[in-house]
């Protein structure tokens, strides 16, 4: 008899990316660039050209899975400019996906991850933050922990890289579900 999970894993089809970042249910859909039209769509209209990869003047797209195109914030930060967009012909990228926002993005911090929940002193997110998003209020008797203001947070990645841990990613709103996160405040 298997074991459920053993089932749904060899149910589920890997690609060595996925394998590698332990992503053995496939879940994490890749990080497109700005103005990506839904998934399905994108992969429908995008010809794997690379126009949007050369355009980036942040470097941080890549040629992911199947040479679709894919934001590496190890690279870098997104600066919204809308280059990669520009730059493609079959609007798998389109200005006109989003009304206002580029993406609906936001950084998300692993707590086990962080540095600040083992007692170290680190501040790397939120002095890299741009938009200065993340917050380290401080706390008696241990490190300040960096607290996220989702109103704040453009999803540019500018946090990611400069963590020593790797304990930030940028992920769908939905899935920013971290305790030390703060709402959005109704105004």
């Amino acid at each position: 008899m298997q074991h459920k999970y053993a089932r749904e894993m060899m149910a589920t089809p890997l690609n060595r990316r996925q394998f590698l970042r332990g992503d053995f249910q496939a879940r994490r859909s890749p990080l497109r660039p700005p103005w990506a039209v839904a998934e399905k769509e994108f992969t429908g209209r995008c010809t794997t050209c690379g126009d949007c990869v050369r355009a980036c003047p942040s470097h941080i797209l890549i040629a992911g899975g199947r040479g679709l195109p894919e934001i590496d914030f190890s690279r870098g930060e997104c600066g919204f400019c809308g280059e990669c967009a520009d730059a493609c012909k079959t609007e798998a990228l389109s200005r006109k996906a989003y009304k206002t926002l580029p993406w609906v993005y936001h950084a998300v911090i692993d707590d086990e991850a962080c540095l600040t929940s083992r007692g170290v002193v680190c501040a790397s997110c939120r002095e890299a933050c741009v938009a200065s998003a993340i917050r380290l209020p401080p706390r008696a008797g241990t490190a300040a922990r960096p607290i996220l203001n989702f109103d704040a947070c453009t999803g540019c990645g500018a946090c990611v890289a400069p963590c020593p841990v790797n304990a930030i990613h940028v992920r769908p709103r939905s899935a920013a579900t971290d305790s030390r996160h703060e709402e959005p405040r109704c105004t």
